[in-house]
């Protein structure tokens, strides 16, 4: 969904809401309108109503202010020294950024970036490549897009130029926001490239895991089914053969009979055996 998209829905509902309240006030009017009221002390009451109700409902500084703040932990996190960070500590400024996209239209593509690169950190590459290549490769992400900014974008837009005006005011906001544009800009496509190679790299590590035993159940597969069909080829094989042997006698006894007579040796190699004796001589050599 675009920006573009996202403040039109924003302001269909804005109007939604307004019309409500006239809606409510109207009816709420008419029935005290019937109990006699005046007309100016309902409309006094509706108009204070009005303004309790948006005051309550504006949207305060805090989203601004968690912004910057998760600017400030996301580069002393990534800021290469030698400081350790915790799990926990790295879990928490993720959350705070996810935060920050959910709630607020349009955030700015730094946040996006900061994101990227703590996920980058704690080797959740697939995140990584969502928020990278959204701010890397994406040219709705560069700042001039941003045409029809919401409330939230342009408060947190006057508080950073403010910022950028007088560093001198909010020092450490003013680094972390410098360090986290520079390093956006000269390492972002190195991180993006870094986590698809990684990416790239679990998935042969998956495939080079799954595939010996993938080999050994082809293997196993295989040669189960050359030991159950060995014999019964074998033993079609020597069928055939008793069956030849069998027509050759044929073929000898309806020559003419010469003087010589024939061998009992001779006689009993020709014989047929019976399937006992051929399965017996199957599995006896076999064995």
């Amino acid at each position: 969904m675009s920006e573009n998209d996202k403040l039109e829905k924003r302001s269909t509902a804005l109007i939604r809401e307004n019309t409500q309240y006239v809606v409510g006030f109207i009816v709420i009017a008419g029935l005290l309108m019937l109990t006699g009221l005046p007309v100016f002390i309902i409309f006094f009451f509706g108009i204070l109503a009005y303004f309790i109700w948006k005051t309550l409902s504006a949207p305060s500084g805090s989203g601004t202010r968690e912004i910057f703040e998760f600017y400030l932990i996301a580069n002393d996190i990534l800021r290469d020294d030698e400081r350790r960070w915790y799990g926990f500590e790295i879990q928490d400024a993720i959350a705070r950024g996810e935060n920050i996209l959910r709630h607020m239209s349009g955030a700015p593509p730094l946040v996006n970036f900061a994101l990227g690169a703590l996920y980058h950190k704690i080797g959740d590459h697939h995140s990584a490549v969502k928020n990278l290549g959204f701010v890397i490769e994406n040219d709705s992400s560069d700042e001039s897009r941003f045409i029809y900014p919401s409330s939230e974008l342009r408060n947190y837009v006057r508080t950073l130029r403010k910022i950028e005006r007088e560093p001198a005011e909010a020092p450490l906001m003013s680094s972390a926001v410098r360090a986290l544009e520079r390093a956006r800009r000269n390492r972002g496509a190195v991180l993006l490239e870094a986590s698809r190679v990684a990416i790239d790299r679990e998935s042969i590590e998956h495939i080079a895991a799954e595939l010996p035993s993938v080999i050994a159940e082809s293997n196993g597969s295989v040669t189960q089914r050359s030991f159950i069909d060995a014999p019964t080829q074998t033993l079609n094989e020597e069928f055939e053969n008793r069956e030849r042997d069998g027509a050759d006698e044929s073929s000898d006894k309806e020559r003419p009979k010469s003087g010589k007579k024939t061998r009992p040796a001779e006689a009993n190699a020709h014989g047929r055996q019976t399937i006992s004796e051929v399965l017996r001589d199957i599995y006896d050599s076999k064995t």
